[in-house]
């Protein structure tokens, strides 16, 4: 089980929200570059970026708060990333720059053949970001509901070749309040492909919650509030994931 520590970026800072709220922003850093530096210390073998300002307007925002954390860090451990990629020439810009994983959230739903046609020129490196409430997935940076449930659209990317599911819960998303497990596992039942949960991780009760349905399908797990605000060691909470999944 693998715990990706969160950096979320808004305007070059690394900050973190409450359920998608940009108002709800709380700045950890001022240099993002040092936080992913300081993960990769404390021995995370990967790390996730979100591009906040990207993925409201639908184009990058945060590029060189990016390119400063890739040169810090991407030579030594692989960093995907979220947050405005809408075309093939931004996901290629990313990938040439070191990025190892783009994540396609709302256009993804929206525009369901660019997904295609981005694991077929990118195979191997197409993540699908899908964020639901009570089963439904949101886009539009959680401000809209759609019609569409989360298993489905799932089932129809795994089809198209994304390597992964990352999946978010946005009634627990920087609300301290615990992993949705159950919704975790029934997502990763639906499909073949790894399913990482995000969303809700608050203690190591939830570390040892989710090591425990690891065999369900679940890789890993993004953190961000709480190893920010300290509910959470990160380095501590990777050793017990490792001590309980290991084969």
């Amino acid at each position: 089980m693998q715990l990706i520590p969160a950096i979320d970026l808004k305007n070059g800072q690394c900050v973190r929200l409450k359920q998608g709220l940009m108002e709800q922003a709380t700045v950890f850093s001022d240099s993002p570059a040092k936080m992913a530096q300081h993960w990769l210390e404390q021995g995370a073998r990967r790390l996730h970026l979100v591009d906040l300002n990207g993925a409201f307007a639908g184009e990058p925002k945060n590029f060189p708060a990016i390119a400063e954390i890739l040169a810090a860090v991407s030579a030594h451990i692989p960093v995907q990333l979220g947050g405005g990629i809408r075309d093939l020439a931004t996901i290629e810009k990313y990938l040439n720059l070191g990025l190892t994983d783009v994540i396609i959230g709302t256009a993804a739903v929206k525009n369901p053949l660019f997904v295609r046609e981005a694991c077929r020129g990118f195979a191997g490196h197409i993540i699908v970001g899908l964020d639901a409430k009570d089963g439904m997935v949101a886009i539009d940076g959680w401000a809209t509901v759609t019609e569409h449930r989360v298993a489905d659209l799932s089932q129809q990317f795994e089809h198209d070749g994304v390597n992964s599911i990352i999946y978010t819960d946005i009634g627990r998303d920087g609300m301290m309040s615990g992993v949705n497990i159950e919704a975790t596992v029934n997502l990763a039942r639906a499909v073949n492909i790894p399913i990482i949960a995000s969303g809700g991780l608050t203690n190591l009760d939830d570390v040892r919650a989710l090591c425990a349905v690891q065999h369900e399908g679940i890789a890993g797990a993004i953190t961000g509030r709480a190893i920010y605000e300290g509910t959470i060691q990160f380095n501590e909470a990777q050793q017990l994931a490792d001590a309980l999944t290991a084969a």
